[in-house]
């Protein structure tokens, strides 16, 4: 398993601890930034997540900062991300289960224990691959196709 894992200066401390805690249970972690606590623009480095995993460098992504919303709707602008800012263990599940989201973005102020839960969650469930969900997949895929800019 290959994670990438992006954030702004207000996620920066949140994904130092994350990197840490993952490799301990020999998770290859590739960082796209940003590097440190300086001011800097989330899109930025939520394109960098956003593209390593349409040109799957990495199999899911980890996406933070202030409030994990930001960051989520510029990683959505890449072709192929399906991003979800979640609160919970369950809303991890269910865009997995559901939406077969390849990001996860959460918000600085989530705890360390419960990052971790909300990831191990994420990356532990598979798409459901029932019909109504790969229909309404496909959906967003073929939206997406059609309207490329």
């Amino acid at each position: 398993m290959k994670l990438g894992i992006a954030s702004d200066h207000r996620g920066y401390d949140l994904k130092e601890k994350i990197k840490e805690e993952l490799k301990k249970e020999n998770i290859v972690i590739n960082d796209y930034g940003t590097n440190s606590q300086e001011s800097t623009d989330y899109p930025d480095y939520a394109f960098k997540l956003g593209e390593a995993v349409n040109n799957r460098e990495v199999d899911y992504g980890i996406a933070i900062c202030g409030s994990g919303i930001g960051i989520s709707i510029a990683c959505n602008k890449v072709k192929g991300v399906r991003c979800a800012k979640v609160s919970s263990e369950e809303e991890a599940m269910i865009t997995r289960n559901d939406n077969n989201s390849n990001i996860v973005a959460f918000g600085e102020k989530t705890s360390l224990e419960e990052a971790i839960k909300i990831i191990k969650a994420f990356i532990e469930t598979p798409f459901s691959k029932e019909e109504k969900h790969k229909r309404r997949v496909n959906k967003i895929i073929e939206y997406e196709e059609k309207h490329e800019r």
